[in-house]
């Protein structure tokens, strides 16, 4: 199986190995199987670059499509991204910045974060006037069906309330309330087996859902809790994987300071690498279920990720590198993505793709592959992939946006985002000022040429702002009892304690006498 080397010369805009032609006997109406992880880094797998994390399902579902090597999230973090997915719309325009219960305005004081600014207000749940993907297709006789995180609203604003005809485990938590293994508390998904596995039994749900609609025209939407926090594995599973490390060799640091909190460096979390394997076994459930069914050769499959994976703050559990940041950062490694698409009828096995996409075109690529006209009025910021998908070579130019007053748990900071061909520039609004970056030359974005190219660097200033206000986008506001020292103490305790904390809990998942609990969070009540 191919590796894709994504930080090396494929950077270039365009697209490679485009070979794929159409098959006369493409469906009037295929399937649809979209696949939607939690906190999944571009390098968290195998076929992205991991030498650490094994994923097979995923590696070999992407080797079956077309790899976008330069595909991205419309977020840093989830709700924002699961929404433009939805909707079509880039974060800005459909309001929702955050995610969905960050506190905003003065409540952020309640933190004690003791930052520079107020984050903006933002919406709080899916906008009922947008018509959602699963509403589009819904109207033209699919069934639709929703399992795992939603995190778009509360009661009224659900998956059923928002053109899903069945929901597994969506309502407004962002995380699995209990854990990834049974018992948990979920509304929508009641226990059924004590130590069941969260990511598996949302994959058999929707496996289920597959089985029984096999002679309808579905729509299936499965949305993993994993990889989020919190961090949990069996006991063999992180055997396995602390043993991996130890042959590899343990390295001596494994954090560094980014920004205002340590950074993950290395992969080597064996408790993570059992969390990713297990979301990978319950994508296999899935595959081998449309297999099983007979619909493997008429549906669909997409797969990719809300953010990026968290190497800073919550659990700091993995490392994006050669991207720099992670999850709630304003740098590759928060918003690039694994991007593939599997159309069984286009000769695209292995294809890579390095044109710039994003979620927000995963809406009327999938309306244009189902035949049903496009809504641009409503997917507004996408644009269908369907040209790349059959091989043709045309290049999508257009800017991208991302829009973020906040200040994430991460370490990441307010700002927003241009990307336009080669180029990407950011805009700090806690002081106004800009960086620029050459994406094909400078993946790690160590280098701010904003200097050398300071009419480039105007003109995409002006773009963007011109662009957030076209769309009434809101800023944060400065916090007139911002307090400089105690912002320095905060800085302090976190190198100081924070830092050689987390090098020693590093070491204790990696000793060979680490115990999580008694029975490793209920896992060893079921099979491994």
């Amino acid at each position: 199986m191919k590796i894709i080397k994504f930080f090396s010369s494929v950077l270039l805009i365009g697209t490679i190995n485009s070979c794929a032609q159409k098959v006369e006997l493409a469906p009037e109406k295929p399937n649809v199987v979209f696949i939607l992880v939690d906190d999944l880094g571009l390098v968290d797998l195998g076929i992205m670059g991991s030498e650490y994390y094994e994923t097979p399902n995923i590696d070999r579902l992407a080797s079956e499509g077309i790899i976008f090597t330069q595909g991205y999230a419309a977020s840093r973090v989830c709700s924002p991204s699961r929404a433009s997915i939805m909707t079509g719309k880039f974060t800005a325009r459909h309001g929702i910045t955050d995610w969905i219960g960050a506190p905003s305005g003065k409540n952020w004081r309640k933190l004690n974060r003791h930052d520079k600014l107020l984050p903006a207000d933002y919406i709080h749940s899916l906008p009922k006037e947008d018509k959602t993907i699963a509403e589009a297709l819904k109207e033209n006789g699919y069934k639709t069906f929703f399992a795992g995180k939603w995190h778009l609203g509360g009661e009224g604003s659900y998956p059923e309330d928002h053109g899903f005809d069945l929901n597994k485990g969506g309502w407004d938590k962002g995380s699995p309330i209990g854990g990834f293994f049974s018992p948990w508390t979920n509304p929508s998904l009641p226990n059924k087996i004590k130590g069941e596995n969260l990511s598996m039994r949302l994959a058999k749900e929707t496996a289920e859902f597959i089985t029984k609609n096999k002679d309808t025209t579905f729509f299936a939407f499965l949305s993993f809790y994993a990889v989020h926090a919190p961090i949990q594995t069996t006991e063999s599973k992180w055997q396995h994987y602390r043993e991996k490390a130890e042959e590899k060799g343990i390295q001596d640091q494994g954090y560094q300071m980014e920004g205002v909190l340590p950074i993950r460096i290395v992969q080597d979390n064996p408790i993570y690498a059992g969390l990713v394997e297990s979301m990978d076994d319950a994508v296999g459930e899935v595959l081998n279920a449309l297999r099983a069914s007979g619909l493997e050769d008429n549906t669909i499959v997409v797969f990719t990720s809300d953010n990026g994976g968290v190497a800073s703050g919550d659990n700091f559990a993995t490392s994006n590198l050669p991207l720099r940041g992670g999850k709630g950062y304003q740098y590759e490694g928060g918003i690039r993505e694994p991007f593939f698409i599997k159309v069984p009828w286009l000769n695209i096995n292995g294809t890579e793709n390095n044109q710039p996409v994003i979620g927000t075109d995963f809406y009327p690529t999938i309306l244009d592959l189902a035949n049903i006209p496009l809504k641009p009025e409503q997917h507004i910021d996408g644009v269908s992939l369907r040209p790349l998908l059959e091989g043709k070579e045309v290049d999508i130019e257009r800017p991208l946006y991302w829009h973020y007053p906040h200040y994430g748990n991460q370490g990441g900071q307010p700002s927003s985002i241009i990307r336009k061909g080669d180029w990407k520039l950011i805009h700090y609004w806690e002081d106004g000022r800009e960086e620029l970056y050459h994406l094909p030359s400078d993946i790690a974005e160590k280098n701010n040429v904003l200097e050398s190219n300071q009419q480039l660097a105007m003109e995409l200033s002006n773009q963007l702002m011109d662009w957030l206000e076209e769309v009434g986008a809101k800023t944060p506001k400065l916090d007139p009892e911002y307090d400089a020292e105690l912002a320095q103490k905060r800085k302090e305790r976190i190198v100081n304690e924070m830092l050689p904390r987390l090098e020693k809990e590093r070491l204790n998942y990696l000793s060979k006498d680490f115990k999580s609990n008694a029975d490793w969070w209920g896992s060893k009540v079921t099979k491994d």
